[in-house]
C-alpha cells in the first residue's frame, strides 16, 4: 500500500510525496540509483573549500526545484483553471526533478577540469582539436533516454512522457 513520503529540506522546509500515483511514481524515480547518486554530486564545485556551509547537493537541488516547479504549476492551475493541462504540468514536474541527472563530481568544475584535461591531451597527441565532450545536459538525457551503461530507469522514454505511472 502506498504512503505519503517526505523529505525535510533546510530552504523548503517539508516536501511531501502523497499516496496518489503519480507522486509516488516520482518517489521511485528519486529512490533510483541515478536519482540518489546526486547526493554525492556538489551543487556549488569547490566553493565549500572556502565556504564551509556551501555543502549543497545536486540531490537537494532537485528536489527543491522539483517542488518550486510545483508550486508554480499549482498558481497556473488556479488561474487559468479549465484550460490547465494535468498531464503537460506532470511532464514538466518530472523533468523538473531529473534535470541534473548528467552532472559529474563538482558539477560544472568538473566540466571544465575535463576539457582542459582533453585540450592538453589532442595538443600533445597532435590533433588539431579537441574532442568534442559531453556536457551534463547531454549526460542527462543520455540517462533519461538509457543510453548509458549505468542507466538503470526502466522504461526512461515513458518517465518523461507520463505512461509509465499511468499503466502501473
Amino acid at each position: 500500500m502506498a504512503k505519503t513520503q517526505r523529505i525535510r529540506d533546510p530552504l523548503h522546509d517539508l516536501i511531501e510525496f502523497d499516496i496518489g500515483k503519480f507522486d509516488q511514481f516520482l518517489w521511485k524515480l528519486i529512490d533510483t540509483r541515478e536519482f540518489q547518486r546526486l547526493r554525492r554530486v556538489k551543487q556549488l564545485g569547490f566553493s565549500e573549500l572556502v565556504y564551509p556551509g556551501a555543502t549543497h547537493t545536486r540531490f537537494a537541488h532537485s528536489i527543491g526545484v522539483f517542488h518550486t516547479a510545483r508550486q508554480l504549476v499549482g498558481l497556473i492551475s488556479s488561474r487559468i483553471g479549465e484550460k490547465f493541462e494535468q498531464e503537460k504540468a506532470e511532464i514538466a514536474l518530472a523533468a523538473s526533478l531529473v534535470h541534473d541527472l548528467g552532472h559529474g563530481p563538482f558539477s560544472h568544475a568538473f566540466e571544465e577540469a575535463i576539457k582542459l584535461l582533453n585540450k592538453d591531451n589532442a595538443r600533445r597527441n597532435g590533433e588539431k582539436g579537441p574532442p568534442k565532450l559531453k556536457k551534463h545536459e547531454q549526460w542527462t538525457s543520455d540517462i533519461i533516454l538509457g543510453d548509458t551503461e549505468s542507466a538503470m530507469l526502466s522504461d526512461p522514454v515513458a518517465l518523461i512522457s507520463k505512461k509509465l505511472y499511468r499503466s502501473s
